[in-house]
């Protein structure tokens, strides 16, 4: 008698063009990328879709789903010292996380929208790495900074600019601190070191020390040489080649450059205390470190130090949405491919009303996501206006705040979609299920972000104004959504004349019903009539339940479906 068959599973979803699957993510491409707003010949246009679709693939085949899987289950290793026992800080990798690491450098998703600074730019580069941090988390961190620590560069002093930047334009992946030899590289990644344990988000409360080196240092050319010496209680991927990292000097807190290798060959001093258990993100090193009469180079003017480091704050916060709406994206996929071939009760669990209800109630979410981070993304272009750019301000702090704490619920149902088999390591919603709540605490969890949108509220008018022409696009599409608009609106300008403690209470209020009408303006405007239509009786009208699934009477639930 066999006893061990294996019916009614969902087969690997392997083989599949990621980039062609993600319906919204095409049209978002489309519309906002490159090939629609920088006016490109036809060849440039069909070869950046074509990139496109070739990464897709590339991330959808079982070899990156397998790499994938190898450097979460065989994470980061630290090696303080080496055998002859000499310190040596080093960071060691299973070969799996550098195969992920070369194939995201190549395909430019850490800095091609510099390199290429073309309208829609920034739109193809989300794209890229929304397709690599869907299967692939953890190594974004590394390609999300480097992007990001070029608009704080754009501070430094010529010279290091002018050694540096190439090394992080390449497309180039080489994983130790040296070329080889001793050589120095020709690619570099940058990190980012700013929290201390006794402040956390509160930087200002930093206390680690930069005292001025006399005598113009050992490269003036790269500016003001500074020893730094104290703590960060957080510091991801300590194997970059250089950090921004912020510290008390003599006028005030300032960012500071400090690269793992000094110009002459020696190493920095970068003491790597110990690697942090994480819950998640466990392909990916963050750290303890020390600094001790460490040198690095002023980057922007003394005392400005948070003016200085929030130009790349704010990119990295853009990739959390990204990268959050890539997790949606997952959590969707698999769901959806999960209830397309297991059968309960006698039918597909596709066919079956409740489920079917759940899923394209997710893929609702994830589409909504999707195009906010595209959109959003789409400001950060060259040519984004003074208009876009105080879109763009206020823009990234709401979807922030709001996508990323979508992310945990909507993993967590997606998970509960697959059974117990989404509950098991090995299939990938189960990672997914640990990685989401990190992108909420990433660049300022609730709380910071919601408060930084009353700063934008006091400070910048102008933000508000640009946010709501933009959100103002979908209006006298729906009535449900011209009524949610109102009382965004309404309640803006309740907080305008109101006391802090007041505003503070209602902060999380604001940004959330911020959130919902940038999305649903998105939806209207460039999704299905379906589709919107689901999104603004369930999410602003509030003719839905508050759990996924509970979807308004008269939903097309299957019109949803066929995109997911």
């Amino acid at each position: 008698m066999i006893t061990h068959e294996v019916p009614n599973q969902a087969p690997p979803r392997e083989g599949v063009d990621e980039f062609a699957a993600n319906v919204p993510l095409v049209e978002s491409v489309a519309r906002w990328g490159t090939a629609a707003c920088s006016g490109a010949p036809s060849h440039e246009a069909d070869a950046a879709s074509r990139a496109l679709h070739e990464l897709g693939r590339r991330v959808g085949a079982a070899a990156f789903q397998h790499d994938a899987e190898l450097a979460n289950t065989d994470p980061p290793r630290l090696v303080t010292h080496d055998r002859w026992g000499t310190r040596i800080d080093e960071v060691e990798y299973d070969e799996s996380y550098h195969r992920i690491m070369a194939i995201a450098t190549a395909a430019g998703a850490h800095t091609s929208a510099w390199a290429d600074p073309r309208p829609g730019a920034s739109v193809d580069r989300a794209a890229a790495f929304l397709l690599l941090a869907q299967v692939e988390p953890g190594h974004a961190c590394p390609i999300s900074m480097t992007h990001a620590a070029v608009a704080t560069l754009e501070y430094a002093a010529g010279g290091l600019r002018a050694e540096w930047m190439p090394r992080l334009l390449s497309r180039a992946y080489e994983p130790g601190l040296d070329g080889g030899d001793g050589a120095p590289k020709s690619s570099a990644l940058v990190g980012m070191a700013m929290t201390e344990k006794q402040g956390g988000s509160d930087v200002r409360a930093n206390t680690t020390r930069a005292v001025p080196r006399a005598g113009g240092g050992i490269r003036s050319e790269w500016g003001a040489e500074f020893a730094l010496t104290g703590h960060k209680w957080f510091c991801s991927a300590p194997m970059s080649d250089a950090f921004l990292v912020l510290a008390q000097a003599p006028g005030g807190l300032s960012c500071f450059f400090v690269p793992r290798v000094l110009p002459g060959g020696e190493r920095n001093v970068f003491r790597i205390q110990r690697l942090k258990d994480k819950l998640g993100n466990r392909s990916n090193a963050s750290s303890e470190i020390e600094l001790d009469d460490t040198t690095g180079w002023l980057v922007g003017e003394e005392g400005r130090g948070v003016a200085t480091i929030v130009q790349m704050v704010n990119r990295t916060r853009l990739d959390c949405v990204i990268g959050t709406a890539a997790g949606m994206r997952q959590s969707v996929a698999e769901a959806a491919w999960h209830v397309r071939h297991r059968r309960a009760f006698g039918a597909l669990l596709v066919d079956q009303p409740a489920m079917a209800a759940v899923v394209a109630d997710l893929a609702l979410e994830s589409e909504a996501a999707t195009l906010t981070a595209m959109r959003l993304a789409r400001a950060y272009d060259v040519d984004a206006s003074d208009s876009e750019q105080a879109f763009r301000r206020l823009a990234t702090a709401v979807a922030k705040f709001w996508i990323c704490k979508r992310g945990a619920d909507h993993a967590a149902e997606s998970l509960e979609c697959l059974g117990g088999n989404g509950y098991t390591e090995g299939f990938p919603l189960a990672r997914r299920y640990r990685e989401q709540p990190l992108l909420a605490v990433w660049e300022g969890s609730g709380n910071v972000i919601a408060l930084d949108v009353l700063r934008v509220l006091a400070r910048e008018p102008e933000a508000f104004m640009a946010f709501f022409d933009v959100v103002g696009e979908a209006a006298g599409e729906d009535p449900g959504f011209d009524l949610a608009l109102a009382e965004a609106r309404a309640v803006v300008g309740e907080l305008s004349g109101a006391d802090a403690a007041t505003a503070a209470l209602r902060a999380r209020e604001l940004t959330e019903r911020l959130a919902l009408v940038l999305e649903g303006s998105l939806l209207l405007q460039h999704s299905p009539g379906a589709v919107a239509d689901a999104f603004v009786r369930s999410r602003l009208e509030g003719d839905g339940g508050s759990m996924y699934g509970a979807l308004p009477p008269g939903v097309d639930v299957g019109a949803i479906l066929a995109r997911a």
